[in-house]
């Protein structure tokens, strides 16, 4: 698997809470049965099976051709878990609209169970800056495909460097260890401070 590639901004003598959504690389697709006229816009996908606000892409909805994204090609769409057969998107205003049809597409989360993440942030000469794990609970699993970076504003405010290289590793459960994601790190010094 090709590491993603995400470069990193810390602000320094700022709190550090950075989401990283892990994806399996199959789609799933469940169908859109009713696309209700609301504000916020809500989608009837029954069964639709994601626990949590997750990325999706809406293909083949006709009456609204705002709503569809390919899915190679163009951003997602952040979806609110309403229940187990809706979803909201936030951003769109259903309101006057008679849309129809389509299918919500998505990535599912990667079971994180049991895992263990490291992620060391290293400077040219490779020397070790900053160590992040699951241990030291700098790497929080917080919910399935859902890892936080997790920084203290006195973490950030002590830190000494502005830039540095980094990559993220997973230990599975069954104890093969993949490389998620790698970057540069940037951190931009606190101008307001005693």
């Amino acid at each position: 698997m090709q590491p993603a590639r995400l470069d990193l901004r810390i602000n320094q003598g700022a709190t550090l809470r950075k989401p990283l959504l892990m994806m399996q690389p199959v789609y799933v697709y469940k169908p859109i049965t009713v696309i209700q006229a609301t504000a916020p816009l809500l989608l009837t996908v029954p069964t639709h099976g994601l626990i949590g606000d997750w990325p999706i892409w809406i293909e083949g909805v006709t009456g609204w051709g705002e709503l569809s994204r390919d899915k190679t090609r163009q951003p997602f769409h952040l979806a609110k878990v309403t229940n187990a057969d809706t979803l909201e998107l936030n951003a769109f205003n259903g309101t006057g609209r008679n849309a129809t049809g389509g299918m919500i597409v998505y990535q599912p989360p990667v079971d994180l169970t049991d895992c263990t993440a490291r992620m060391f942030i290293r400077d040219a000469a490779g020397t070790l800056l900053l160590e992040l794990t699951t241990e030291n609970d700098r790497l929080v699993i917080a919910a399935p495909g859902r890892l936080i970076i997790t920084l203290t504003a006195e973490e950030t405010a002590a830190i000494t460097w502005t830039k540095g290289r980094y990559d993220l590793e997973l230990t599975m459960s069954n104890g093969d260890v993949t490389r998620w994601a790698e970057g540069d790190v940037v951190v931009s010094r606190e101008v307001t401070h005693d």
